[in-house]
This record gives structure tokens, sequence and C-alpha cells, in this order.
């Protein structure tokens, strides 16, 4: 989503020098980083030191993204060079298929990957506004397994009749999340 304020005003208060902001930049995009590792094949060290390489050119470079809201397309492409410029520092023979489309900013597996990260996080954060007795409803219903509905209706205090139609009404508010709204909506054709 490359209108998101959100990101916007953290990347402006980022430039500033806000400590809180860079956290939740890094907390925001650390999943996105390491999925693009885990598709080059890299894990453990090797991931850590492609991300510690990435946060530190976004630090070195933060002023001179011209859009802040494309930096999760900035991101991507640094992980993604930073992957390349690691397996190739190590001459290790890693199936990746034809390199030189792996390097391309218009590749839509990338593409593909970043919507899915954007989507992700748009879901983590129209969870977090959700009221608490909604994020603790929606959260025992859809845990693996689901808890019965005698317990959620002793755990919440919401009568067992009840729990669908609160179910309904709370993910209709998440749903509403005009961030997680805007991503729905980039989706549909």
């Amino acid at each position: 989503m490359r209108d998101d304020p959100t990101v916007v005003g953290l990347v402006e208060l980022a430039r500033h020098g806000d400590a809180g902001a860079w956290n939740d930049l890094v907390d925001r995009y650390a999943p996105l980083v390491w999925a693009i590792c885990r598709r080059y094949g890299l894990g453990g060290a090797d991931a850590e030191d492609v991300a510690a390489c990435v946060w530190l050119r976004l630090v070195e470079r933060l002023d001179t993204i011209r859009e802040p809201a494309a930096l999760p397309g900035w991101l991507a492409t640094t992980v993604r060079r930073e992957c390349l410029a690691l397996l190739r520092s190590r001459r290790r023979q890693v199936l990746v298929g034809d390199e030189s489309g792996l390097d391309t900013v218009d590749d839509p597996a990338f593409e593909e990957l970043l919507v899915t990260q954007e989507q992700h996080i748009a879901l983590r954060a129209a969870f977090d506004n959700l009221p608490e007795h909604c994020r603790r409803l929606l959260t025992l219903l859809f845990d693996d397994p689901p808890a019965p509905y005698a317990e959620i209706s002793s755990s919440t205090g919401t009568p067992v009749g009840a729990i669908g139609p609160t179910r309904r009404r709370c993910l209709d508010k998440l749903r509403s999340d005009p961030v997680l709204a805007a991503v729905a909506g980039a989706e549909q054709p």
C-alpha cells in the first residue's frame, strides 16, 4: 500500500531521530526482511547478517528516500540485493533459478510477497486497534483448536447466545479499519 499514512509518519519521525519510530519501523518490516531472506534460502546467521546490513543501509539512506510511503518497496529491493551479495561473496551454489530475474524490481513474485506482508502488517495493526473484548473473543474463536463456546462464555463473560453476533460485530469493526480496508480494496480487480 503506497499511501499508508502510518508509514509516512514513522519515516518522518525517524528522520528526526525518534527512536520509537525507528523501533516501530523495524518491528513492522522485520517479517518482510526475514521472508525475503528465506526465499533466498538464507536462515540463521546469514539472515541476521542480511537484516543487519539492511537496517544499516536504512539508517544511512533514510534521508534520501524521496517517497516515504515507498519504504516497503525500498526495503524489499535492498534485502534482495543484500541476499544476492551475500550469496555471491560466499561463492556457494544455491539453487535460485535464473539469478538475473531475481534482481528485477518488477518481479511479480516479490510484488506478491510485498503485498502479502503489507496485508499481514495491516491486519495485525487493525487487530491491535480493536477493543479488548473483541481481541479476546476473536483470539479464543480462532485459536487452534478453537475454544468451545462454553469456555469462551466463561472466559469473556459473554452469554453463549451472544458469541456469534458479537463475533460478527467484532469482525465488522476489523473490516472497517481504514488501512485494512485499503489493503483489501487493492486486492480486488
